[in-house]
């Protein structure tokens, strides 16, 4: 089977998600079968809701797009690394792979800081594919931030 990578639509959810004047931070699900179940970018400040966070957003329309609790077999691409919320709820949901871009050594919750799939408590431990498009998808989180600061000043 070849592989077929969904960041470049991720990467357009976070382009949206800046847009917005959110961080920009976009998730993909995407079926065994390769069909888009769901797509979204964080809508946090948008929401006025701590845990709108891309991942978030789009495991719960796919699991209303299903018709199901779980995405057995199902993987995510999303541009930063999740944080703990996101990454216990990935497990939760059976996410089967996720492959994510920009590493995230402030927040992160798979690969730094608390490396949610590690724990014994951890339900489902998923398959996790780090550094795709890397470069693209820490592009987009530095441009913002830079705005971010630049506005401050």
């Amino acid at each position: 089977m070849t592989f077929k990578s969904y960041m470049h639509i991720a990467l357009d959810e976070a382009n949206k998600a800046a847009a917005r004047g959110e961080v920009p931070v976009g998730a993909v699900v995407v079926s065994k079968e390769g069909v888009i179940l769901a797509q979204a970018g964080n809508r946090t400040r948008e929401c006025n809701d701590p845990s709108a966070h891309a991942e978030l957003l789009a495991i719960r329309a796919a699991c209303q797009s299903l018709g199901q609790d779980r995405l057995v077999g199902c993987d995510l691409y999303v541009t930063l690394e999740p944080c703990a919320m996101c990454a216990g709820a990935l497990s939760h949901a059976r996410i089967r792979r996720v492959y994510y871009g920009a590493s995230d050594p402030k927040s992160g919750g798979v690969d730094v800081g608390a490396r949610v799939f590690e724990h014994p408590q951890a339900h489902h431990k998923p398959e996790v594919i780090s550094g795709l498009q890397e470069e693209a998808c820490a592009a987009v989180l530095k441009a913002f931030f830079e705005a971010q600061r630049s506005t401050r000043q």
